[in-house]
């Protein structure tokens, strides 16, 4: 009698937009962990990596920002293995298929209906019609391959080539959509490892100060019908802060003639409903956090001239102590 031949079972569809985080994790399998293969310059590279991550809101600008640093990288990613391949262009291609070492090494690694996440979308075509395993290869996954590439050397140890500057390229789209967000043209190639590192300095900031933003509306519906719409981070913190401490100075010139007043008068029939420290903590957050980032900006907007007059990889001006991010990075854990 002849071998049975072992038939894939087809991939469910993705879930819809707007799936929870826990409806993810389930159609992914393996509570949401994934294993992602990176193409390096002399060969490939095995991660495990959270795969819930590539399909939350906002994870186009999200995924990039912990692979500015190496610690938040190796906090997110783990390498499972590395290997050189003679023939790197023979290992994927679509008229042959996936080369036997290759193949070898990826099912090692491959839980039963893990997914794989790649790099290219003809892999993902190569990789499901010859192994029959189910791919993943979007935007959100090209911003993590770009964040594998940006600290290959930390993450692939064994790796001794380099990136080419083509290898590179693109970069990522979230942290262009940060710097344009804040009027910081730059141009792909001119982006190296400080601009990196200050754009997630900017993240950062941007993160905090929007983070507070629900729980701040909320606040003020529950005592003032005052149209606070449009009102930025800083001017609702600050609103709060004048209603749960209105003897203590706060930038009162943001306010109308109309709205002052009006703050003013809740701040009497206001008390006790709310947690006063927890709202000075939140106004005095935020204040820094608009404070650092104008710091980040003036520094990310010196680097990014200095790139365009060198018009190189590396701008070559060390990073002050007092501007560093790595600081203030760690208050995301827990969230």
């Amino acid at each position: 009698m002849g071998r049975k031949r072992h038939r894939h079972r087809r991939p469910l569809p993705r879930p819809p937009e707007g799936t929870s985080a826990v409806g993810f994790a389930d159609w992914l399998g393996h509570s949401g962990e994934i294993l992602v293969l990176c193409e390096t310059p002399s060969g490939f590279a095995l991660f495990n990596y959270d795969g819930v991550q590539l399909f939350l809101p906002n994870a186009i600008e999200d995924v990039w920002a912990y692979f500015a640093w190496d610690y938040m990288a190796k906090d997110v990613v783990m390498l499972r293995e590395f290997q050189t391949f003679e023939d790197k262009a023979r290992a994927i291609k679509l008229k042959t298929g996936v080369s036997d070492q290759l193949a070898r090494m990826i099912k090692k690694w491959l839980l039963p209906g893990q997914k794989l996440a790649v790099g290219k979308h003809e892999y993902k075509t190569t990789i499901e019609a010859s192994l029959g395993i189910s791919c993943l290869c979007d935007d959100a996954v090209m911003e993590l391959m770009w964040g594998l590439k940006n600290l290959m050397k930390t993450l692939v140890p064994g790796e001794n080539l380099e990136l080419t500057k083509e290898d590179c390229l693109p970069v990522s789209k979230g942290m262009m959509i940060v710097l344009k967000r804040h009027g910081i043209d730059v141009k792909p190639e001119m982006v190296n490892r400080q601009i990196v590192e200050m754009a997630q300095g900017l993240y950062e900031c941007d993160w905090c100060v929007n983070k507070h933003v629900g729980s701040l509306q909320d606040a003020l519906k529950e005592v003032s019908d005052i149209n606070f719409k449009d009102w930025d981070p800083l001017k609702l913190a600050s609103a709060l802060k004048i209603i749960c401490y209105p003897n203590e100075k706060c930038k009162y010139e943001m306010f109308s003639d109309d709205e002052l007043p009006k703050l003013q008068a809740l701040a009497r029939s206001s008390e006790g409903k709310f947690f006063e420290n927890t709202c000075l903590a939140i106004y005095n957050e935020i204040v820094w956090a608009y404070g650092f980032r104008d710091k980040v900006e003036r520094r990310l907007r010196f680097l990014v001239e200095e790139a365009r007059k060198s018009n190189t990889a590396e701008v070559g001006v060390d990073l002050p102590e007092k501007m560093s991010t790595s600081t203030y990075v760690d208050k995301r854990e827990g969230v």
